[in-house]
């Protein structure tokens, strides 16, 4: 019988308990992701929240979650080091090279990225592309520049659309940018970061995943850049 979308999720959120709790220990820190797939890890993972000291959350609402759980929330300023970051994907090439940002909480989630040891990406196999793109690049501004940073991401061959009532937890907008094919994602991340007015974009090139448990029909595989 072949898996749904939501099966998937389930099976890459245990494969990321299985990874992750052998390899953590008491006194160390997660870091924890935002979105559906995100969801059904820290749904699991209220189960082992004595296994470790606590965990710093991507977004409002998995913070939210988290607690919900039982959960230790810190807040990143108070913490010197992540062990693990995981977090989904809404694309992964095989360079491990992604595009995140769904969800809104693109920000946050690289932030967390950067301070983490190891990030762990879970994903099904829907999300597995040869060259980024056909999922629109989200982008987060500062709400006054949104219409400059437009006409500057058409510069770059994008048709960028306003993620119209999303607000981020940064106060922010969001454009999504459509029609990019992304052939060169280190490149493309810095060239729209440094239009005025991006906070930032959801590629996650410069800082890829270290690894990826991808749910199959055939089960997870873990997949290395």
């Amino acid at each position: 019988m072949l898996m749904n979308q939501d099966d998937l999720k389930k099976l890459v959120a245990q494969a990321a308990i299985d990874y992750v709790m052998p390899r953590i220990q008491t006194g160390e820190i997660l870091g924890i992701g935002t979105g559906t797939t995100a969801n059904c890890f820290i749904e699991m993972l209220g189960a082992y929240k004595h296994a470790f000291a606590g965990t710093v959350a991507s977004s409002n609402a998995s913070e939210t979650r988290l607690r919900q759980q039982g959960i230790t929330v810190l807040d990143l300023n108070e913490v010197d080091r992540i062990v693990f970051y995981v977090d989904g994907a809404d694309e992964s090439n095989h360079n491990l090279q992604l595009i995140k940002g769904g969800g809104a909480a693109l920000t946050r989630e690289k932030i967390v990225t950067a301070c983490s040891d190891t990030f762990v990406c879970i994903a099904d196999e829907s999300k597995w592309v040869s060259t980024l793109g056909k999922f629109p690049l989200p982008v987060e501004v500062i709400p006054m520049a949104r219409e400059y940073v437009a006409r500057e991401l058409r510069k770059l061959g994008g048709e960028p659309i306003h993620r119209a009532g999303i607000v981020t937890d940064n106060g922010c907008d969001i454009l999504d940018v459509h029609g990019l094919k992304i052939s060169d994602p280190v490149t493309l991340e810095s060239q729209i970061n440094h239009i005025t007015g991006v906070v930032t974009n959801g590629l996650f090139a410069r800082r890829a995943a270290d690894v990826l448990l991808l749910g199959t029909q055939s089960g997870v595989e873990i997949v290395r850049p």
